[in-house]
C-alpha cells in the first residue's frame, strides 16, 4: 500500500492502528458496467449509452455480447435486488448488461434483459421478467423527464442461455440546465433468480458552467463547489480501497471521490484489459450521482505500473538514483505514466522523496538516496510522470497525477523507535534540528512544489524537532507541518492525500482523528475500508463546529481542481489505444538502459569485468535467475515473492542470451554452486536479498543485512576456485565482512527489475560500468546509520564510489592532473559553467584519478572529502567537487596501491 501498515484489501474498524439544495445522492447500487472493444471509440451525441462524454470506454462493451451475458454477475454482492422467486434451487438468473445506463437527455436508453444459466444449458422452465419505470427511488419526474414504460418479457422453456430482450425507455428534452436525475426500471422475476439490484437509467447532468470545458478550471471548481451538499463534499474527501466496497453502488451513495487498488489488490485476470475494464466500472458507478463527478483511481506504481503482469518493471529508486542520470529517470517516469494511465488509472502514488538515512528501514530502497541533492537531482521524474509543472499536461493519455511522499521526514526515523507491530524502525520517530530538517528531508518537498506535483501524502513517522520543546507529533496530526509549511510557505496548490488508514494512529478516539487531520490539512483521507463510518464522521464534526465548513471547502477544492486538469470530466474512461505499448520493447528498452546504468561497479582487481564471450563461466547464487527477487517488493503484490511472478529476463537469462549473440561457450549454472568447478575462466556469483516491503522489512524485524548460509557458501565455493564476480541483488547494503578479499570484482545490483539483459549488457561491455552508491556502503552494522557529512566516516565504500570500464584513469602523475582538473572547474565556476554538462565531466574524471589511486584501500580520510566531492557536485559545484577530491587524493598518501 502507499505506506501501508495493513495488509492491502483487509477490512478494518475505526480506531485500529495500522499494522500496516436539490435532492442529495443516491444510494444502494452495484454490479457490472458496459465496455466497448478496445480501440472502439463511441460516437458523442448517438442515444443510448454513449454519454456526454464521448468515447466510453473499455468497460462499456464486451459485457453485452449476447453469448457471454451467462457469465456476468455482479462484481460485488449487496445492493437492492430486483423482486423474483427466492429459490436457491432455481438454476436460471436474470441479468442486466449494467447496472447503471447514463443517457444525454433526449436520447434513449436501452436496457438489455438476458437470461442466463449454470453450465449454459436452455432454461428448463420458462421465466418471466415484469418490468416498469414506475414507483418511488428515482429523482427524476415521469412524464416530464421520460415516457414511462410498463411491460414483460417471456423466455420460453428450451431458451438458449444468453438469449436477450431490449427494454427503451425515452428521455424527454426540456432545454433547462440541470444535474443528473434517475429512472429506476423496476423488474419482477419469476421462474428465475432476480438481478442482484435495479438497474437504473441516468439523464446527464447539462448546462451547468462546471461542465463547460472552455471554461477556467477556477471557474468550474467555484461553480460545482457552490451545488455541492455538505454530504456530497464529504464523499469526495474519502478515498475507499476496492476490495473494501460492500457495494459498488455505494460509490454513488456516499459520493465518494476517490478508489484505489493496494498492492496486490488486482482484478482477475491480472491482465492491462481487465484492469481498463475494472477502473472503467467504477467510474460508470460515479455517474449515477447528482453532478457525476468522476473517481480519481490511485495505485502505487512505483517502479512502473508494478500492480500489472506483463508490465514494465523499473528498477527501484535507489538503483536509479545509482544512476545518477536526471534525463534517464525522467524517461522512466514518462514510461511508467504511460502504462498507468493506459489501464484507465490517472493518479500514482509515486514518487517517494524520502531521503534514507539508515539502511535497516525496511523502505531503503524506495529512496534515490541517502544525500537529499541527488534526491532533489532525480525529480526530473515528476515532469516524466506528470508533464509541465503547470498541470496543463495532465489530460494526455500518456500522464497521471503525481504523489510526493512521504511528508516528512519518514527516511530519518530512528532506529528503535516504531511503535507499529513488530516494525523496529518504518513509522517510528524523526528526530532532528531545526536545521537537519529544512537541508535534509524538506529540500526534496520544496523541489516538488517547484516542479508542480499534484498530490502530497505525509508519512506514518512522527516528528520531533529537537529544541522546540514539543513531544513527537504523527505527521498526519502536524498542521504547522501540512498546513503551515507544505501549503503556506512552500506554496504548494495540489491536494494532500493521506497514507493507508494512516490518521487510525493518531492518539486518542476516531473523531478525535478525522477532525485533527482534516484541520492539519490533510484533503483526502485513504480511509481505506471503514469509509461509510469516516463518511458519518467527517459530516458531523463539521455540523458540529469542529471542521470549518471554509477548512471542507479549501480541501474540495483541490481535489476537484484536480480532476478538472486530468481532463475526467471530458475523459471519463480508460483511453486504450495504448495498452499495446504496456510491456513492449520500446518501454523494456528504457528499463534496460535504467538496468545497466543503475549496476555499481565497487571493485574489480585484475579486470575481471567486463566478461569475454569466448570464456568459460560458471553462474552460481540464489539471485541469478529469479526475477521476483531481482525485481523486489511492490512487484504484483504488496511484499513481492521469489519466482516468475510476471514477464522478463532474469540475470542469468540476459547472460545466456549474450553469450549466445557472441558465438561464446555455453554457461554453467549451479544455484548452490554444487556443480564441479573445474576448468572454468571466471565465476559470477548474483547473491542478495529476497522481496520485502516497509515495516515488514525492517532489520531486526526477521531481517538483516548479512547474506544467506547459502549465499556464503556459493560465494565461499566460486571464488576458491575461479577467479569471480559477485553481483549483490538488494534493496540495500549487505555486509561482506572478511569475504571481500576472496572477491575479485564486486557489484551492487540493487533490484533491476524484469530486464536482466541490462545487467548482462554491462558484465559483457555491451554498456560501461558508471553507476555510482546513492548510499554508504558500511564495514559493518554496528556503524549504522552513516552518511555523507557525517563528523565519523569510516565505510567500505563511501557514498558516490563506482569504478567504470569506459575509460581509465590517466596514467602519469595523478597529483599533476588533478591541478590541471582544478583550473578547469575553477574557470568553469567562473564562467557560470560549473552546474553543467562540462563541469560535470571534469570532476568525473578528478573522480576516476581519484579511484584509481585509492584502489581498495579506503580509509575514513580518504572516504570523507570524497563522499563530500559527490554532494558538492550534485549540488552544482564542480570547482569545490575537485578540492575535496584533491583532499582525498593527498589522503591517499604514496604507499602501494590495489588496482
Amino acid at each position: 500500500m502507499p505506506g501501508n501498515g495493513a495488509q492491502p484489501g483487509q477490512p478494518g474498524q475505526p480506531g485500529q492502528r495500522a499494522q500496516r439544495g436539490p435532492r442529495g445522492p443516491w444510494s444502494r447500487r452495484s454490479a457490472w458496467s458496459r465496455r466497448r472493444p478496445r480501440g472502439q471509440r463511441g460516437q458523442r451525441g448517438q442515444g443510448g449509452q454513449g454519454g456526454r462524454r464521448g468515447r466510453l470506454g473499455s468497460a462499456a462493451a464486451s459485457l453485452i455480447a449476447g453469448a457471454v451475458v451467462a457469465a456476468l454477475l455482479p462484481l460485488t454482492g449487496g445492493g437492492a435486488a430486483a423482486a423474483g422467486k427466492a429459490d436457491g434451487a432455481l438454476k436460471a438468473r436474470v441479468v442486466t448488461d449494467a447496472a447503471v445506463y447514463p443517457v444525454k437527455e433526449g436520447r434513449t436508453a436501452r436496457v438489455r434483459i438476458s437470461v442466463a444459466t449454470t453450465g449454459s444449458a436452455p432454461v428448463d422452465e420458462p421465466v418471466t421478467v415484469d418490468y416498469t419505470t414506475e414507483g418511488d427511488g428515482g429523482t427524476a419526474t415521469s412524464g416530464e423527464d421520460y415516457r414511462p414504460v410498463r411491460g414483460s418479457v417471456t423466455f420460453p422453456a428450451g431458451t438458449a442461455s444468453g438469449t436477450s430482450r431490449t427494454v427503451e425507455v425515452v428521455t424527454a428534452r426540456d432545454g433547462g440546465a440541470e444535474p443528473a436525475e434517475t429512472v429506476p426500471l423496476r423488474l419482477t422475476v419469476s421462474g428465475a433468480k432476480a438481478p442482484a439490484e435495479t438497474p437504473r437509467i441516468v439523464i446527464d447532468a447539462h448546462g451547468l458552467p462546471y461542465l463547460d470545458p472552455k471554461l477556467p478550471v477556477r471557474q468550474r471548481v467555484k461553480d460545482l463547489l457552490s451545488r455541492m451538499s455538505l454530504e456530497e463534499k464529504a464523499g469526495q474527501m474519502t478515498q475507499a480501497e476496492r476490495n473494501a466496497l460492500t457495494s459498488q453502488g455505494d460509490i454513488a451513495a456516499y459520493g465518494l471521490g476517490s478508489l484505489l487498488s493496494g498492492g496486490g489488490s488486482v482484478p482477475t485476470p491480472n491482465t492491462p484489459e481487465t484492469w481498463a475494464r475494472m477502473v472503467d466500472a467504477f467510474q460508470l458507478r460515479a455517474q449515477a450521482t447528482r453532478f457525476q463527478i468522476p473517481l480519481v483511481y490511485g495505485v502505487d506504481a512505483v517502479h512502473g505500473h508494478n500492480n500489472v503482469v506483463g508490465s514494465t518493471i523499473m528498477p527501484h529508486n535507489i538503483g536509479l538514483g545509482a544512476t545518477r542520470d536526471p534525463r534517464l529517470a525522467e524517461k522512466t517516469g514518462a514510461v511508467t505514466a504511460s502504462e498507468v494511465r493506459a489501464t484507465g488509472v490517472p493518479w500514482d502514488f509515486a514518487p517517494c522523496l524520502c531521503v534514507s538515512r539508515d539502511e535497516r528501514w525496511g523502505r531503503a530502497y524506495e529512496s534515490f538516496g541517502e544525500d537529499p541533492a541527488l534526491v532533489t537531482t532525480m525529480e526530473t521524474v515528476i515532469r516524466g510522470m506528470q508533464g509541465a509543472p503547470s498541470g496543463k499536461d495532465l489530460d494526455r493519455r500518456d500522464k497521471v497525477l503525481t504523489t510526493a511522499k512521504h511528508f516528512v521526514g519518514d527516511g530519518g526515523t530512528e532506529f528503535g523507535s516504531s511503535t507499529t507491530g513488530s516494525y523496529t524502525i518504518d513509522q517510528g520517530v524523526t528526530k532532528v534540528t531545526r536545521e537537519e530538517l529544512e537541508k535534509i528531508h524538506l529540500a526534496p518537498f520544496q523541489e516538488a512544489v517547484d516542479r508542480g506535483v499534484g498530490t502530497v501524502m505525509p508519512s506514518y513517522s512522527s516528528l520531533d524537532i529537537l529544541g522546540d520543546g514539543r513531544a513527537p507529533l504523527k505527521m498526519h496530526a502536524d498542521g504547522a507541518m501540512i498546513d503551515g509549511v507544505l501549503k503556506d510557505r512552500m506554496g504548494f496548490e495540489g491536494f494532500v492525500i493521506s497514507d493507508w488508514q494512516a490518521i487510525d494512529q493518531i492518539p486518542g478516539d476516531y473523531p478525535s482523528d478525522v477532525r485533527t487531520s482534516v484541520n492539519a490539512g490533510v484533503d483526502m483521507i485513504m480511509v481505506p475500508t471503514a469509509y461509510a463510518t469516516f463518511h458519518a464522521t467527517l459530516v458531523d464534526e463539521v455540523k458540529a463546529g469542529r471542521i470549518s465548513r471554509a477548512r471542507i471547502d479549501d480541501a474540495v477544492s483541490r481535489i476537484l481542481t484536480a480532476k478538472f486538469r486530468l481532463g475526467l470530466f471530458e475523459k471519463l474512461y480508460a483511453d486504450t489505444s495504448d495498452l499495446d505499448r504496456i510491456g513492449s520493447a520500446g518501454h523494456r528498452a528504457v528499463a534496460r538502459e535504467a538496468a545497466a546504468k543503475s549496476q555499481v561497479l565497487l571493485k574489480n582487481d585484475g579486470g575481471v569485468l567486463p566478461l569475454k564471450p569466448s570464456q568459460k563461466v560458471y553462474v552460481a547464487g540464489s539471485n541469478a535467475d529469479d526475477l521476483g527477487n531481482q525485481t523486489g517488493g511492490w512487484t504484483i503484490t504488496w511484499q513481492g515473492s521469489p519466482g516468475r511472478n510476471t514477464q522478463g529476463t532474469t540475470i542469468l537469462e540476459g547472460m545466456r542470451k549474450a553469450q549466445s549473440r557472441a558465438g561464446g561457450a555455453a554457461i554453467t549454472y549451479s544455484k548452490d554452486a554444487s556443480a564441479p568447478t573445474d576448468g572454468y575462466d571466471a565465476g559470477v556469483v548474483v547473491v542478495g536479498e529476497t522481496p520485502y516491503a516497509e515495516g515488514v522489512g525492517d532489520v531486526g524485524n526477521g531481517h538483516d543485512l548479512r547474506l544467506s548460509e547459502a549465499d556464503q557458501a556459493a560465494v565461499d565455493r566460486v571464488c576458491g576456485a575461479m577467479k569471480c564476480a559477485v553481483l549483490i541483488v538488494s534493496g540495500r547494503p549487505q555486509i561482506l565482512g572478511d569475504r571481500l578479499g576472496d572477491i575479485d570484482a564486486l557489484v551492487a545490483s540493487w533490484l533491476p527489475g524484469t530486464e536482466g539483459d541490462g545487467v548482462a549488457d554491462v558484465l559483457y561491455g555491451t554498456r560501461a560500468f558508471t553507476g555510482q552508491l546513492p548510499v554508504t556502503w558500511p564495514r559493518s552494522e554496528a556503524q549504522l546509520p552513516i552518511n555523507v557529512g557525517d563528523a565519523a566516516y569510516d565505510p567500505q565504500y563511501p557514498y558516490g564510489w563506482g569504478l567504470t570500464t569506459s575509460t581509465r584513469a590517466p596514467r602519469g602523475d595523478g597529483a599533476e592532473r588533478l591541478k590541471e582538473l582544478a583550473v578547469e572547474a575553477e574557470a568553469a565556476r567562473k564562467e557560470g559553467r560549473a552546474d553543467s554538462a562540462e563541469g560535470r565531466a571534469i570532476a568525473t574524471a578528478a573522480r576516476l584519478v581519484v579511484q584509481d589511486r585509492v584502489g581498495q584501500k579506503i580509509t575514513p580520510a580518504v572516504a570523507k572529502p570524497f563522499a563530500e566531492a559527490d554532494h558538492l557536485l550534485l549540488g552544482g559545484d564542480a570547482a569545490g567537487a575537485v578540492r575535496k577530491l584533491i583532499e582525498a587524493y593527498r589522503a591517499a598518501g604514496q604507499g602501494p596501491r590495489q588496482s
